[in-house]
């Protein structure tokens, strides 16, 4: 070989290295970039119905409400016309924020000595008694009737066509779906339409629900009061009456959700928001002013430090969540002294940076199964969605006729009448979803991590991500994190991407791991878009964990 071939073989070596490291990354995918909209949800078919509505002109509200009766239809389990919602929208103009409550209150005759004296102890978790007043259509058209410009009815026609023609079910749903098989048997309603020749759908198997585009067909031809004043609504109130349920006809004519405003902490040079409760957001800011007392590891969010801190800030945080969360309207709730920055003072100090605390005592503020969405339109407009059932499937009953599936958010009542979170009639629950947002500079982020409990340590590790360590968006939702164990104490969920060094020193400490699989959805299912208004450019992220994708409007 000649020198200059020789030199020319290395040449290339060199190149083909240097491309190849520059690939090299931990993240599984990229994010989405455009210039114009994105809608990011867990159903490749919810985004690309929502990317079609900001196609056809319409805002990044149309085209949430066209995302989310998609997934109501193909994610039938984790949300629909029966559950509650939440959202933060984002006014690219004037940089304001408003947030939106519609979640739903106890019926009137639901109280604590009409369940005693069924015999109750503790708030069913399952069944007619859990089910509260559902709050997403109202939600809905809340949001549209303020910030839509397409007309309503055109926003429901993709999930009316899902409804009626079928769809694929996806690997995700699907495996949830055959989890829930047993409870589904259970009401006759919900064998029928949900367990297609007696048993739960296959991947790949078209499903089809025509109950639920006839219904979905009078919400769109006749609004909301089509729930909550005709037909729908008689049908719910006939299905809990058959049922021995508590639910009237005023119970859904007289709701009507809530604008609020909503709360926020700076962590870092980001300010982060939530909305206030009955909510659990308060429970991810206390956590990131806890977070933001030392500063983070600069051996990354993965080390042995910086994953013993977060546990302990979220044990903390979460300690005064179960204490203090209830609907404000009938429990008075600290919300100021929790995200007060001395306060946060004070309970870092109880963190101990070697051994693990499995007893965390409520501190004293001061006084004073989900879906999640993310849409950004090509103005920057940002809505930031969450709408659940709460557990798979809910109450397990189906409205008779009409094809979805009734909350059992009730469950979430207490019925031990000292407590803030006690069951009273058009009294709303503790409520486990939240949507997210947080901002610097030119930089506005629509975020949310679907799953329970998990909701608000998974927010302050996203955060976190992003503020303390430069990732992008779709790097942050992707990153391996840690979710709290139903056993709650020192036991803790992490998945198997924390490596067995990091595992072994943190279990030297006293925390006591399950170690699931490197992406599963115990840590819940998140998206994210990102507008940078100087640029004008769109960012779009989609949990690797999830069914879903970061669509762009062509």
């Amino acid at each position: 070989m000649n020198n200059s071939i020789r030199i020319a073989a290395v040449a290339l070596l060199l190149a083909t290295s240097i491309s190849m490291s520059a690939r090299d990354r931990s993240n599984a995918r990229s994010m989405v970039i455009t210039r114009y909209g994105i809608v990011a949800t867990s159903h490749v078919q919810a985004s690309v119905a929502g990317a079609k509505i900001l196609e056809r002109g319409g805002s990044a509200v149309d085209a949430a409400i066209a995302a989310n009766a998609v997934l109501g239809v193909t994610e039938p389990l984790m949300n629909g016309m029966g559950g509650d919602l939440f959202a933060i929208y984002w006014e690219a103009k004037t940089g304001k924020l408003y947030g939106l409550n519609a979640s739903g209150w106890a019926p009137r005759g639901l109280t604590i000595e009409h369940l005693k004296s069924k015999g109750a102890t503790a708030m069913p978790p399952t069944g007619i008694d859990s089910v509260t007043v559902p709050g997403a259509v109202a939600g809905w058209h809340a949001l549209h009737e303020r910030f839509g410009k397409m007309a309503w009815k055109d926003l429901f026609q993709p999930a009316i066509f899902y409804a009626d023609e079928g769809y694929p079910v996806p690997e995700i749903i699907a495996s949830y779906w055959k989890d829930s098989a047993e409870m589904l048997a259970n009401d006759a309603e919900a064998r029928r339409v949900y367990l297609p020749g007696g048993k739960p759908p296959a991947v790949g198997q078209i499903f089809e629900n025509h109950d639920l585009a006839k219904a979905l067909g009078l919400v769109a031809n006749n609004g909301a009061d089509a729930f909550y004043k005709g037909e729908i609504a008689r049908a719910l109130v006939s299905t809990s009456q058959n049922l021995g349920g508590t639910m009237a006809g005023d119970d859904l004519a007289e709701f009507s959700p809530e604008w609020v405003e909503p709360i926020s902490t700076k962590y870092r040079d980001w300010t982060v928001y939530e909305l206030p409760p009955n909510g659990q957001g308060m429970a991810a800011l206390e956590m990131l002013n806890i977070m933001e007392t030392t500063p983070a590891s600069p051996e990354g969010p993965l080390s042995v430090a910086e994953l013993h801190k977060k546990i302990e800030a979220m044990k903390l945080a979460y300690a005064d969540l179960g204490r203090y969360n209830a609907d404000p309207r009938f429990a008075k709730i600290p919300v100021k002294g929790m995200l007060s920055k001395e306060y946060a003072r004070q309970r870092a100090k109880l963190i101990d940076p070697v051994k693990a605390n499995c007893d965390v005592a409520t501190g004293a503020p001061p006084f004073s199964d989900t879906t999640y969405l993310s849409v950004v339109d090509r103005e920057g407009k940002i809505v930031s969605l969450i709408q659940s059932n709460y557990e798979a499937f809910g109450s397990g009953i189906v409205v008779r006729g009409m094809g979805f599936v009734l909350q059992d958010r009730g469950a979430l009542f207490s019925l031990d009448v000292a407590s803030q979170n006690a069951l009273a009639p058009r009294k709303r629950p503790f409520h486990t979803i939240i949507p997210a947002f947080m901002e610097r500079g030119d930089q506005h982020v629509g975020f949310g991590i679907m799953g329970g409990a998990n909701q608000p340590l998974a927010h302050a590790q996203f955060v976190s991500n992003v503020a303390d360590y430069g990732m992008n968006v779709q790097e942050a939702m992707e990153t391996a994190r840690f979710t709290v164990s139903p056993q709650r104490g020192c036991n803790i969920v992490v998945e198997s991407r924390v490596t067995p060094e990091v595992r072994q020193r943190l279990s030297a400490m006293g925390h006591q791991l399950d170690v699931r699989h490197e992406y599963t959805t115990a840590m819940g299912r998140g998206q994210a878009v990102l507008h940078d208004s100087k640029s004008k450019v769109n960012y779009g992220a989609s949990d690797a964990r999830a069914d879903g994708a970061a669509v762009p409007e062509q």
